[in-house]
């Protein structure tokens, strides 16, 4: 490949999400969509037979009933225009469901705090892509990628919104932001003369004039989203959890910095005092919140801000860590400290009114599997509607994308799932999508991908 080449490919993948080409993969000019039962996110309710009809990447009509449609078939065959149908007598319609915690560009394995030293960007960037349409298949239309190594998953971004590959819509924070030797510190671990001293451009802050060298550069690298880490994390290699990382005039600074770019402000923090500074500080999320106690929750209703428990990454962790090996000791022990809580935190967090939007931290656990948190979260004290809305129009709300994505309505976004049976009666039948569309494009039909 010439230079000149491949810069052009560079550049190409280097478009903002915004002018981002039209992609490969165009949706039929007419869709009908026949379905047994239709999840109403907004209302809250089940419906009965439902017919939809798709006109490009849009909802054009919803119908009570199992609607001929004929005569959408012959106005197109007579206009010269592209026709499908699909009918799903036994199914449930949803909208494209949004994870909000992901990290598509690495996925959990006993190897990973070796292979980090043998793999480059470009070997993540690679296998992101596999993450990404295991992402699609599992019915993920969209997804709040939150944090990478090297800002890999902005151009993983990039090349799905040009149709090179499949995958979910992509809101990503690339870098995550944080402190020196804190859970962002990509360099936590490594011997003295490896680890450096990272700085703002690598998202380490140690004051609010770093926060905001910080925040403009990520608003330069292209991101859609900010992540911070206030607190300890289990799966790097220093020792706590949940000790507080971040003090509040560096948190407010993010914030500020992060509203004035039109950015909002997720926030990894397990621990209490690092909720608690994170809220008042102004976040738009708490990411995790395993040690979240009284105060924070009700600090939390009072400011609005939401809450994405990942209930499965707390499970897996803890099961992991029960395998001699797989992670270095200190991370095990974090692991099994941190896995056992999360889900009765969440249930508690929910029975206090906090917001919640569904997330999972996809890679923690192996990508694909990220419909196991509904389970999770019914077992965890949520009715099965709430969490269906936790993955549709509250995810939605909490991206600022409320009027584009969640629900299934005339003029959004035809980001469509279905699954087999009621998930109102059984939630596990969401680990089992078998139609994924996106922007009226079909990527799955009768549980196998589709052939475009």
């Amino acid at each position: 490949m010439t230079t000149r080449v491949a810069f052009a490919i560079a550049a190409a993948l280097a478009l903002p999400t915004a002018i981002a080409a039209e992609p490969a993969q165009s949706p039929p000019d007419v869709t009908v969509l026949q379905c047994a039962h239709l999840v109403d996110t907004a209302a809250g309710k089940l419906l009965g037979e439902t017919t939809l009809v798709i006109e490009g990447k849009q909802v054009k009509e919803i119908k009570s009933g199992f609607v001929d449609y004929s005569s959408y078939a012959n106005a197109a065959k007579t206009s010269g225009a592209s026709f499908r149908f699909e009918k799903f007598i036994n199914g449930t319609c949803l909208p494209g469901l949004i994870d909000a915690h992901t990290h598509l560009t690495s996925e959990t394995s006993p190897s990973g705090y070796t292979d980090q030293f043998r793999w480059n960007i470009s070997d993540y960037a690679i296998r992101s892509t596999v993450y990404a349409r295991r992402t699609l298949m599992a019915g993920f239309t969209a997804v709040r990628n939150l944090g990478d190594a090297g800002n890999e998953s902005i151009s993983l971004r990039n090349a799905i919104n040009a149709g090179i590959v499949p995958g979910p819509r992509i809101f990503t924070a690339g870098r995550p932001i944080g402190s020196t030797g804190g859970h962002a510190d990509p360099t936590d671990g490594y011997r003295m003369d490896l680890a450096g001293n990272p700085g703002p451009k690598d998202g380490i802050i140690n004051s609010a004039d770093d926060a905001y060298k910080a925040v403009r550069q990520h608003y330069k690298d292209g991101v859609d989203v900010i992540k911070i880490m206030p607190s300890g994390g289990v799966l790097d290699e220093s020792s706590s959890a949940d000790n507080a990382q971040m003090t509040i005039e560096e948190i407010k600074a993010v914030v500020t910095a992060a509203h004035d770019y039109g950015f909002t402000v997720a926030a990894h923090a397990h621990g209490a005092e690092a909720i608690r500074r994170a809220v008042l500080a102004g976040v738009d999320s708490i990411e995790h919140g395993t040690f979240m106690n009284d105060e924070d929750m009700k600090l939390m209703k009072e400011h609005g801000t939401w809450y994405v428990p990942t209930i499965i990454a707390g499970k897996y962790v803890q099961e992991m860590a029960a395998k001699p090996g797989y992670y270095p000791p200190q991370v095990a022990a974090k692991a099994l400290q941190v896995g056992p809580i999360i889900q009765t935190t969440a249930g508690k967090a929910y029975k206090a009114g906090v917001k919640i939007a569904f997330g999972t931290d996809a890679a923690v656990y192996p990508h694909g599997q990220n419909a196991k948190e509904f389970q999770y979260m019914v077992q965890a004290g949520m009715p099965p509607m709430f969490v269906l809305q936790a993955a549709t129009t509250h995810a939605a709300e909490l991206l600022h994308k409320q009027n584009e994505l969640g629900q299934i309505a005339v003029g959004r976004m035809a980001d469509i799932i279905a699954v087999p049976g009621n998930p109102i009666e059984d939630i596990t039948v969401m680990q089992k999508v078998n139609f994924v569309m996106k922007g009226g494009v079909v990527y799955k039909e009768d549980g196998k991908e589709a052939v475009n």
